[in-house]
């Protein structure tokens, strides 16, 4: 019997295995009911069906195989995409959702092969079957990804918005404290407090800045005319009082006015400028120059030390990624910005 005529006709004996298969992966399968645990698998095997039997070419199979196939006609998801996300909102882990698809595959193969004796399986069936699976699973494991990670960003946006409230309110107290005047220790205090608020904000705005870019929303920008020399000097002046053991020295050229938001060239030329000191050169200063043209302006951090090594050249942009002589080396960095302009 062939592949695609088989499933039809024992598809309800495969639905089984699999409501069998998926009710064993707890928790999330623990207070489930059967059109749960079935959840469009039907709809997956007629599909499967349908794939089996339809005619495909050499460039078809090569495209299928690559993940390429066809999209849906007249549907905006595939069954095993629209079960990848059932499953994620019920908790399932996308290692369980997975596991469904191999036992489903395995369950089908061995029904099949069972009624085919004492005749030998159609080798193309076969084939063809585990490339429709491979497909479905492919579908299934994109959209489940896609879900978590909208979740997460939703959480992290969240959390990052309701930190605020009770964060305003200690600052707030702690000003509060600070202008009782009510002796040295407790003003101390209260500048200890109000110095981390701000530090506690500048996490939360970098928080929330990476949830925008992750939503696809982009970092949030509020340009203004301003003269960026002003602004870096405020800049390497706070650095200054931060790493005093380092010399941090600005050069400005030029015509600095333009369109700018001040706070993100401060965040961006400060990051550098701290790595800078962390990584250069003790004994050679950290420079910040400034040139300003007609139509743009150039910002370039420099200082001396070791230069970079190729293996951390090739991870140089990758998440909490540290170079490999880490936490001792020195690197040589000539690093230029140039930020945008309106």
């Amino acid at each position: 019997m062939r592949l695609a005529d088989f499933i039809i006709r024992n598809i309800e004996p495969i639905l089984a295995q699999w409501e069998a298969f998926a009710s064993t992966l707890t928790p999330a399968a623990g207070s489930m009911n059967s059109s749960g645990l079935r959840d469009h698998a039907r709809q997956i095997l007629e599909a499967v069906a349908k794939d089996i039997s339809t005619p495909q070419t050499k460039q078809e199979q090569r495209e299928k195989s690559l993940g390429h196939a066809p999209a849906p006609i007249e549907a905006t998801e595939t069954a095993a995409q629209t079960h990848a996300l059932l499953r994620a909102q019920r908790g399932f882990s996308i290692n369980q959702m997975a596991a469904e698809y191999r036992a489903l595959r395995a369950s089908v193969l061995r029904l099949w092969a069972d009624e085919c004796q004492p005749s030998t399986p159609h080798l193309d069936d076969m084939i063809r079957f585990n490339e429709a699976i491979d497909q479905a699973l492919a579908e299934s494991v994109a959209f489940f990804n896609e879900q978590v990670e909208q979740a997460r960003n939703l959480l992290l946006g969240m959390l990052g918005h309701d930190m605020r409230s009770p964060l305003q309110t200690i600052v707030t107290t702690a000003s509060y404290l600070a202008a009782l005047n009510a002796g040295d220790k407790v003003s101390e205090a209260a500048a200890r407090l109000i110095r981390s608020g701000a530090r506690m904000q500048g996490l939360l705005d970098d928080l929330c800045d990476f949830n925008r870019t992750k939503l696809g929303l982009g970092i949030n920008i509020v340009p203004g005319d301003v003269d960026l020399a002003e602004v870096l000097a405020d800049l390497v002046d706070q650095l200054r009082a931060a790493h005093p053991g380092h010399r941090i020295v600005l050069e400005a050229h030029g015509d600095l006015h333009g369109i700018w938001d001040a706070h993100r060239i401060q965040q961006l030329v400060g990051n550098l400028v701290v790595n800078a000191t962390r990584y250069g050169a003790l004994d050679s200063p950290v420079r910040v120059v400034a040139t300003g043209s007609d139509a743009e302006v150039h910002i370039e951090v420099r200082n001396r030390g070791q230069a970079i090594d190729q293996v951390t050249l090739d991870c140089m942009f990758t998440p909490l990624r540290r170079g490999v002589n880490e936490p001792d080396a020195v690197t040589d960095r000539h690093i230029r910005a140039i930020p945008g302009s309106a």
